[in-house]
C-alpha cells in the first residue's frame, strides 16, 4: 500500500517489497518494473523537454506557440527581442496582449479558426518578418505554432539587386545608342563628307572605349567581391606607389593647369600590408577622380603618414566642387553619382568608389570621406602597418 502510495505521489524510485512467490509477490515485481518503466520514461520526457527549450530558446527565428484560446504557451528570446517582451513573463497571457500587431492577430486566428498553416509577410517597426502559423495536431485544433523570420536584410539585397541591374542596363545603353546613331549617321551619307567623317569614328571609338571600361570595371569589382582576386599580400612600400600614380596622372592633370603634390613631409619609409596592384588600383582611382572634379589652376594633394594603432593613413585631398552632405554617405554606392550628367561627360563609370572601397575591405582597411561643397574633398585609406 505504502509503495502504491508513493508511486500515485510520483516517487518512482520507491520498491515494493517480495516476499514471496505467489499472486500477491508476482503483483509486487509486476509494480516494481512497471515504476521503473514510467521512471525513466519522465526522466527522457523531461530532458527532451529540457533539450526541446534549449535548442527553441537558442534559434534566431521568433518561436511563438498559442492554445486554442489564443493563449502564450511558450515563447522564445528571438520573438520577445523582436516584439519587446521578457519571455517567461508572458506565458498563459492573452496573445492580443503579448503581441500588438493586427494582422499576426487576424493570421493566429484564422490558423486555429482553419486548422490550416498560414503564411504572409509583415512590417514591424521597420523590419520585413516572414510569418509562418502552423496548427498544432488534434481535433479540435488544441493551438498553433508562430514562426518569425527577419527577411528585412534579403529584402535590402534583392532591393540592391534590382538596382544594380536597372543601372546596369542604363549604363550599357547610353554609349549603344551613341554608337548606334553615329553609324546610322554615317551609312546615311556622312561618310563621303571628309569634313565631319572622322570626328563620328571618333565619337564611336570614344564610346566604345567608356563601355569597354564600364566592363573592365564590373568585372574587377566582381573579381574582388567573389574573393576570386588573387591578391599576393605582402609589404608595400606607400611612398613608391604613391609617386608612381601621381608621374602616372601629371600628364592629364598639367593638361587641367592641375597641381599634383605629395605631402613634403610623409614618411618615405612607410610600409603598408596590401596587395601591390591593388593599392595601385585604389590610389589611381582617388586621383583620377580628385583631378575630374577639381576645376582649372586647383591643387590634388596626397599625403600618408602613422594613424596609430598599429594603421597607416593615405589621403588624397582637392580643392575642388566637394559633396553635398546628403550625398556623402551613398558616394561609395556603385553607380552612384553627385552629378551624373558630369560623370558621364568626364568618363566615369560610377564604380571607381565601389572598387576602392572594396579594395580596402579586401586588405583589412577602411576608406571614408570629408567634404564641403566648394572647399574641397578628402578622401582617407586606412590600411594595416606592414
Amino acid at each position: 500500500g505504502g509503495t502504491a502510495d508513493a508511486i500515485a505521489r510520483g516517487d518512482y524510485r520507491q520498491r515494493a517489497f517480495i516476499a514471496n512467490r505467489d499472486e500477491l509477490g508476482t503483483l509486487a515485481q509486476s509494480l516494481n518494473q512497471a515504476s521503473e518503466a514510467l521512471g525513466s520514461q519522465l526522466i527522457e520526457l523531461r530532458v527532451g523537454g529540457q533539450q526541446q527549450a534549449t535548442v527553441l530558446g537558442g534559434m534566431i527565428e521568433g518561436v511563438i506557440a498559442v492554445d486554442d484560446r489564443q493563449r502564450v504557451l511558450f515563447a522564445n528570446r528571438a520573438a520577445g527581442k523582436l516584439f519587446g517582451f521578457f519571455p517567461p513573463q508572458v506565458e498563459q497571457r492573452p496573445l492580443a496582449e503579448v503581441v500588438r500587431h493586427h494582422t499576426l492577430l487576424d493570421t493566429v486566428a484564422a490558423c486555429l479558426a482553419s486548422a490550416r498553416p498560414q503564411r504572409l509577410e509583415i512590417e514591424w517597426n521597420g523590419l520585413s518578418l516572414s510569418l509562418q502559423a502552423t496548427p498544432l495536431p488534434g481535433e479540435p485544433c488544441p493551438g498553433l505554432v508562430v514562426v518569425l523570420h527577419d527577411t528585412t536584410e534579403l529584402r535590402r539585397l534583392e532591393s540592391l539587386r534590382q538596382d544594380f541591374v536597372a543601372n546596369v542596363s542604363h549604363e550599357l545603353k547610353t554609349p549603344l545608342s551613341s554608337i548606334k546613331a553615329y553609324t546610322e549617321t554615317l551609312i546615311d551619307g556622312a561618310l563621303n563628307d571628309p569634313e565631319h567623317n572622322t570626328q563620328f569614328l571618333r565619337r564611336i571609338e570614344e564610346q566604345a572605349d567608356r563601355l569597354n571600361f564600364l566592363i573592365q570595371d564590373l568585372l574587377a569589382l566582381a573579381r574582388i567581391e567573389s574573393g576570386q582576386q588573387p591578391f599576393e599580400i605582402g609589404s608595400v612600400a606607400l611612398a613608391e606607389v604613391a609617386h608612381a600614380c601621381l608621374d602616372d596622372y601629371r600628364p592629364q592633370a598639367e593638361a587641367k593647369q592641375i597641381r599634383l603634390v605629395a605631402d613634403p613631409q610623409a614618411d618615405a619609409g612607410l610600409l603598408v600590408t596590401a596587395d601591390p596592384e591593388g593599392l595601385r588600383v585604389i590610389c589611381n582611382n582617388l586621383v583620377d577622380n580628385a583631378i575630374k572634379y577639381t576645376p582649372g589652376g586647383g591643387t590634388v594633394r596626397v599625403a600618408w603618414r602613422p594613424a596609430g594603432g598599429g594603421r597607416v593613413r593615405l589621403d588624397v585631398e582637392d580643392i575642388g566642387i566637394g559633396i553635398p552632405a546628403e550625398a556623402l554617405p551613398r558616394v561609395f554606392e556603385r553607380f552612384f553619382r553627385v552629378d551624373k550628367a558630369r560623370s558621364r561627360e568626364l568618363g566615369g563609370t560610377g564604380l571607381g568608389l565601389a572598387i576602392v572601397k572594396h579594395l580596402a575591405q579586401a586588405f583589412d582597411g577602411t576608406v571614408s570621406v570629408a567634404s564641403e561643397e566648394g572647399v574641397g574633398t578628402t578622401f582617407t585609406v586606412e590600411l594595416p602597418a606592414a
